[in-house]
């Protein structure tokens, strides 16, 4: 039986990410037919972990970090065919690896994943705060610009 490679990929093409969110169901939770904003989600990962079986990619974590005191892992991604094998704890302890131990890990269990975590041995946290996604404005519609007070605020129309 061939060995699972795990590696830092952080040119993953979009067609294999794409790819293995449909083999994995994770497609059905995120924006996959928009290509630009996919584009965007890989371009802006801090990291990008792979799992490949005979050159074949089964399996991705995509993060966020600071690499000084958190990482978000926001997506974690095993084809089906493939899963209940440790591919996901292993993409899970890579990627923080990766991050730096002394970081935090956190991320966001999808549904049916909620009882994976503890099995792993991740811990719940009792609050998370989400402020929904908002539209997209076309390019140079509502940017903004940091003002005297170092405070953010939108351009004015003109």
């Amino acid at each position: 039986m061939q060995e699972v490679v795990f590696a830092i990929e952080p040119d993953l093409s979009l067609e294999a990410f794409v790819d293995i969110l449909h083999r994995s169901t994770l497609a059905l939770r995120r924006p996959v037919a928009d290509r630009e904003l996919i584009a965007g989600m890989l371009r802006h990962a801090d990291l990008i972990v792979t799992a490949r079986l005979d050159g074949q990619l089964i399996g991705v974590s995509r993060a966020i970090s600071d690499f000084s005191y958190c990482t978000y892992l926001s997506d974690l991604a095993v084809d089906q065919a493939h899963q209940g094998k440790g591919i996901g704890r292993v993409l899970i302890r890579k990627t923080h690896e990766a991050a730096g131990l002394h970081t935090s890990l956190i991320l966001i269990a999808a549904p049916k994943a909620e009882t994976y975590y503890p099995h792993i041995g991740m811990r719940p946290h009792p609050s998370c705060w989400v402020a929904d996604r908002q539209p997209r404005l076309p390019v140079g519609v509502g940017d903004s610009e940091v003002g005297s007070d170092g405070v953010e605020g939108r351009k004015a129309e003109r």
